[in-house]
């Protein structure tokens, strides 16, 4: 079996109890941290890969990224999902091959530009340009950014979500979406959906998330912040 047969696999099925947990990884090592702890597949974050190339969200170059990704591949034997933000204005067959170049077996891939809502027929059509690219070779989810730009509406999420599984998205993923709205989001979409968890311990659990609709949990950079949150301290102490 294929590694992108196993993570779309580890989508389907799934008890409310028990949604994907997906930690993402920065680098090499952490890669490999995360992959020893027992988890089944990796998801990275632009976010924390940009800071760890020393970029800010949303300004590393495409081949820095690409690079990245496949960086961290190489570092473990579990599916790695990549995000690539927007597809850095890469027509659809190129970063399909970019992406399967690296080893990725899926991708995130944004609804917005520049803060601003995209048209979603029009990225819709583009969503189904990456899944004709990529036939069965990449899981791909799409992000729907409403509540990221302040349009609070489910029914607009809901809508946007149904023309990207149109499209072919095999997954969906409101981000930011509050957890109160969880359970409608999950009666109006079809399909496996992505949600965000923090890590301050504010919100509920994976599994509390899974219960109100989540099929799988991401964390963003969370990880990563946390991790040199860390460091910062640990360094601190070694100038005392």
């Amino acid at each position: 079996m294929s590694k992108v047969e196993i993570f779309s696999r580890l989508h389907r099925g799934r008890t409310p109890d028990d949604p994907l947990v997906l930690p993402g990884p920065w680098d090499a090592a952490s890669a490999r941290a995360l992959a020893e702890a027992g988890f089944p597949a990796l998801a990275t974050p632009s976010a924390a890969v940009a800071a760890s190339l020393g970029y800010e969200d949303g300004a590393t170059p495409a081949g820095e990224m690409f690079a990245a990704v496949a960086r961290i591949v190489r570092a473990v034997d579990v599916p790695v999902s990549a995000d690539v933000e927007g597809g850095y204005g890469l027509a659809p067959k190129e970063l399909v091959e970019r992406l399967l170049e690296a080893g990725a077996v899926g991708c995130n891939l944004e609804d917005s530009d520049g803060g601003v809502l995209k048209d979603p027929q029009e990225h819709a059509e583009r969503l189904a340009e990456v899944r004709y690219a990529a036939g069965d070779q990449l899981f791909v989810n799409a992000r729907v950014d409403t509540f990221l730009r302040g349009v609070h509406d489910p029914e607009q999420t809901i809508r946007r979500a149904a023309l990207y599984v149109a499209a072919g998205a095999d997954c969906v993923y409101p981000i930011g979406a509050p957890t109160t709205v969880l359970p409608l989001l999950r009666s109006g979409i079809q399909g496996p959906m992505n949600v965000f968890a923090p890590l301050d311990g504010a919100g509920p659990s994976p599994a509390g998330l899974g219960e109100l609709g989540a099929t799988r949990v991401t964390f963003g950079p969370g990880l990563q912040r946390r991790a040199t949150a860390a460091l910062r301290e640990i360094a601190a102490g070694l100038r005392t």
